[in-house]
């Protein structure tokens, strides 16, 4: 009996042996494939219900899609300017892989930080500054704009456009552009009339803006800043409202016409993947309704025939075969800056500090 249970001592000695060897083979294999590590920075809270909320789902698809392949991280609420500065730099000094700053004022902290950590890969949303390891990514919300100008223009009862926008900064002048060049198109002499409330993220003002618009004669209200205040102040004086960021239909069932709505997960699958794989290089992504980076839902509240004529505008943005800023396009004061059938390069856009012809309002100084 008592020889029987010899053996099984040096089988034990050789599973420890075994173990230990496939333990040290799965750490090995471990440090080949570090997740990658993946750092956001916003400028507002996750739960805003507009920008931030959507680039915080984008974090999420792509965490789903990318599983243990990264670990990710957010700060939300960082102020643009110094506080961005650290926030960034505070990630590129713990080791994080690549970071995506989300929003325009991060434009030139991110530049100072991606010069000091040249091994590290940024992306900048909205910004015009590239380097080696950064990257810049937006949305063509103008395109959303336009059609909900046509939209806006069919809708009107008083010819006032209301707008609550946050910094004179081209994608607003732009965007706020892109509305007046189809009242112009579709409902001739609409104006509108541009609250200025100098923040992203301000529900208390942003409420007074649209409520300030409306007590003007605005009926239709669209915002350029990411909380649904502007959409609940139109739903209860009975105006109509276009979303911005995110899907705001909740917000106003009896207000909202469209949201202008951004996903960013197919490019932060994208870019994140491409780091992994060492393909990632640096580029100017601009993504619009074709690549499904804006998403326009339009609302039962419009009529049929005007929702069939909305469709087709954006299929017809889809196909190419209409680019809102196409010549000829004046600037307020009559100047051509645009010529007769040319449409618009991204730099163009991307600098656009002027209102074009039918703006009334003056730019801020």
């Amino acid at each position: 009996m008592h020889s029987t249970l010899h053996p099984r001592r040096p089988l034990k000695k050789l599973l420890c042996a075994v173990a230990a060897v496939v333990g040290l083979g799965s750490s090995l294999m471990a440090a080949a494939a570090d997740p990658l590590k993946v750092g956001f920075v916003y400028i507002g809270p996750i739960g805003d219900h507009g920008w931030t909320y959507q680039h915080e789902q984008g974090r999420k698809a792509m965490v789903e899609a990318l599983g243990d392949k990264v670990t990710t991280s957010f700060v939300e609420n960082v102020p643009e300017g110094a506080d961005a500065e650290r926030v960034i730099r505070n990630m590129a000094k713990d080791k994080y892989d690549l970071i995506f700053t989300t929003s325009f004022g991060y434009m030139n902290p991110t530049v100072k930080v991606a010069k000091q950590f040249p091994k590290v890969t940024f992306e900048h949303a909205t910004g015009y500054k590239q380097d080696k390891n950064l990257g810049t990514y937006l949305a063509r919300t103008y395109e959303g704009r336009y059609v909900s100008g046509f939209l806006a223009a069919k809708m009107t009862k008083t010819k006032k456009i209301g707008y609550v926008a946050s910094f004179p900064i081209p994608e607003v002048i732009r965007d706020i552009n892109a509305i007046q060049l189809a009242l112009n198109k579709y409902n001739p002499g609409t104006e509108i009339k541009v609250v200025w409330v100098n923040s992203w993220f301000d529900p208390g003002k942003e409420a007074d803006a649209a409520n300030a618009l409306i007590d003007q004669g605005v009926d239709v209200v669209f915002q350029h800043t990411d909380s649904p205040a502007p959409i609940q102040a139109a739903e209860r004086r009975g105006v109509y409202a276009v979303g911005y960021a995110s899907d705001m239909a909740h917000f106003g069932p009896k207000a909202v016409l469209t949201s202008i709505v951004n996903d960013w997960a197919p490019h932060y699958i994208q870019a994140t993947q491409s780091v992994i794989d060492h393909t990632w290089k640096s580029q100017d992504y601009w993504g619009g309704l074709k690549e499904g980076t804006v998403e326009l839902p339009i609302s039962d509240l419009v009529p049929a025939p005007v929702k069939a004529e909305a469709e087709q505008l954006i299929a017809d943005i889809k196909s190419g075969a209409l680019q809102p800023f196409t010549g000829p396009i004046k600037d307020q004061a009559g100047v051509e800056k645009i010529p007769a059938g040319v449409s618009a390069t991204n730099a163009e856009l991307a600098s656009m500090n002027y209102y074009v012809e039918g703006m009334k309002a003056e730019m801020p100084k």
